[in-house]
């Protein structure tokens, strides 16, 4: 948490000194904006849930719940993911995606949040040096970070890419206990891997699902008028 809040007081400095207030970040609750991280969380924990059931049975992998697992533990995973996703995206969405979208224009500063995001992941995955996964991960978390950068862009606040990442990261990290947090809610067994086609599916379907998402929110929310972030382009 401390790290959060640390990455907030930045933040916080740095529109000062940029002469702006930290609510250029759309942080003041609102209707429209609980709105926006609700369908963001729902629609992403929905897709990945049918994601990784998908790949349970294309694995055909036997599941069980984890019978060490108990409310405690739901809540201590659920607030690790949501203080994770918290400080990515004041650190990749926030202070200086603003600044940059206002010196560099709205395009060249969502590209340059999606490549930052991305080899970022290099590091926090600890995968520098395999050549292969870099790629591979450079490219799923680089979209990833190009539609939060977007969603922000689009609706004025943080809400939406936070609903967004915080509802595919709740799902995959403490229900399929696919993350660092290890052994969590649910617990798959198989001797089989994705090949062929199959992890072709799951590449495609990684990439192309937030886009997806984010398209159905922003198009929903369209005929609310919400606000637009003015670049210099």
């Amino acid at each position: 948490m401390l790290g959060s809040f640390v990455v907030v007081l930045v933040s916080w400095i740095l529109l000062k000194i940029y002469g702006k207030n930290i609510e250029v970040l759309g942080l003041l609750p609102t209707g429209k904006r609980s709105i926006q991280f609700l369908s963001g969380f729902v629609l992403a924990a929905l897709f990945a849930t049918i994601y990784f059931f998908s790949l349970l049975e294309i694995l055909e992998a036997r599941v069980e719940v984890n019978r060490n697992y108990n409310f405690y533990s739901f809540l201590n995973g659920s607030w690790w993911a949501l203080r994770s996703v918290l400080f990515e995206e004041f650190v990749f969405r926030g202070a200086l995606l603003y600044m940059a979208i206002h010196i560099l224009g709205k395009r060249n500063a969502m590209w340059l949040s999606a490549i930052v995001f991305g080899i970022f992941h290099w590091f926090s995955y600890n995968i520098f040096g395999d050549i292969v996964q870099m790629i591979y991960v450079f490219l799923l978390t680089g979209v990833s970070g190009y539609v939060f950068a977007y969603a922000y862009t689009e609706t004025g606040s943080l809400y939406l890419p936070i609903g967004l990442h915080f509802g595919w990261n709740l799902l995959s990290i403490v229900i399929f206990s696919q993350g660092p947090l290890g052994e969590q809610l649910l617990i798959s067994h198989t001797e089989n891997s994705l090949r062929g086609l199959w992890s072709l599916y799951s590449f495609l379907y990684q990439v192309s699902v937030l886009p997806l998402i984010t398209w159905i929110c922003l198009k929903t929310f369209s005929s609310s008028k919400l606000i637009i972030i003015k670049s210099s382009t």
